[in-house]
């Protein structure tokens, strides 16, 4: 009995967090637990809502659109409600709500449904937290690494160091202004014909030009100095490609290294199986078979701009720098969520789902 209790005992005294990162394809929740070196997933939850969908054209977020996020946010509130307390959480929402005339009806409306406030970041805040969820991925013997994470209506890159005391800090970052969602939209055919493939490789060598003037990445990642880290569904689905595998495994797909021959070649691949191949990939399937090229040409006109040998896939990003950011840092912007009562489960909820940026 004694024994009973003092178990009983240290699992109330577990902490818990919680990380909503709501972005222009999808919604995506992650609940976890501290552990010494890193932390302990319990729940996920991921959904494509497509919340930008139709944005390039009038700046608003769709009554459709909206409809479909906040159903997603009600099961994420849901999740959240039987894990409490919560220690802390952080909620925030990026590209499509930055970009939006209506997004403050937006919030209100979320607030209202779901009872969650959900914080609008900024592309620079975006970058870090990508960093921050990114660097466990970090090879022990750099110091530096760049991570580009392809979003549904931005493409953050971010250039950091991780210093002798094991802090990270953000040399210099860049905010491509489009995403697997903007740029599927902006060239709607079935199959993203070569000049619009091109038009965007090209666009994204264009914009980095005053990047590497700055801040001088070409020679360092020639010399193998910085690791480069993608996040993102496009690079998941890349990683998928290249293991062959016949179904999604994150385990298998998170922290491998493909280089920049493989990449090519699994770019090829998919851009060759057209839309009614990427329907039918278990790795891509219907929701993202546009997408997936979309996110070919950014990732194409970055590895392309500078001489990168290979890229680590990261399935992981901006919740997992959330989670980090709020078990190790006491000035986090994280709230502390103690008021949620433990509620029945949910049937029926769907589970993890990699790829869904």
């Amino acid at each position: 009995m004694q024994k009973y209790n003092k178990l009983r005992k240290t699992e109330e005294n577990v902490r818990t967090y919680a990380a909503i990162d709501l972005g222009t394809n999808s919604c995506r929740l992650v609940i976890a637990t501290p552990t010494p070196a890193s932390f302990r997933i319990v729940e996920t939850f991921s959904r494509i809502t497509r919340l930008g969908e139709g944005i390039i054209n009038e700046n608003r977020l769709s009554k459709d659109a909206i409809r479909r996020t906040v159903r997603a946010l009600k099961i994420c509130s849901e999740v959240v409600s039987e894990y409490a307390p919560i220690y802390r959480s952080r909620f925030v929402a990026t590209a499509a709500c930055r970009r939006a005339d209506n997004c403050k009806e937006f919030l209100n409306e979320v607030k209202k449904q779901t009872g969650l406030n959900l914080e609008i970041i900024s592309s620079q805040e975006e970058s870090r937290l990508a960093v921050v969820g990114c660097v466990p991925l970090l090879n022990r013997n750099l110091k530096r690494l760049m991570v580009f994470d392809i979003g549904g209506g931005s493409t953050e890159i971010s250039l950091a160091r991780v210093t002798s005391s094991g802090k990270t800090f953000i040399e210099g970052y860049v905010s491509l202004p489009y995403g697997v969602v903007t740029v599927s939209e902006a060239f709607p055919n079935k199959d993203m014909t070569n000049l619009a493939y091109d038009t965007i490789v090209e666009r994204t060598h264009k914009l980095l030009e005053d990047f590497e003037e700055k801040h001088h990445i070409y020679e360092a990642i020639k010399n193998q100095e910085i690791q480069v880290i993608g996040t993102s569904g496009t690079v998941t689905v890349l990683g998928a490609i290249q293991l062959n595998l016949t179904r999604y495994n994150r385990s298998a797909v998170d922290g491998i290294s493909i280089t920049k021959q493989d990449l090519e070649h699994s770019i090829t691949r998919i851009r060759r199986m057209g839309t009614e191949g990427r329907k039918k990939h278990p790795c891509i399937g219907p929701l993202k078979a546009d997408l997936t090229i979309a996110g070919c040409a950014i990732i194409e006109g970055i590895c392309s701009f500078w001489p990168i040998s290979e890229i680590t896939v990261a399935d992981r990003g901006i919740r997992e720098g959330m989670l980090l950011d709020m078990m190790h840092n006491h000035n986090t912007k994280g709230r502390r969520h103690n008021f949620y009562r433990r509620g029945k489960r949910r049937e029926g909820r769907e589970g993890y789902k990699s790829g869904s940026h």
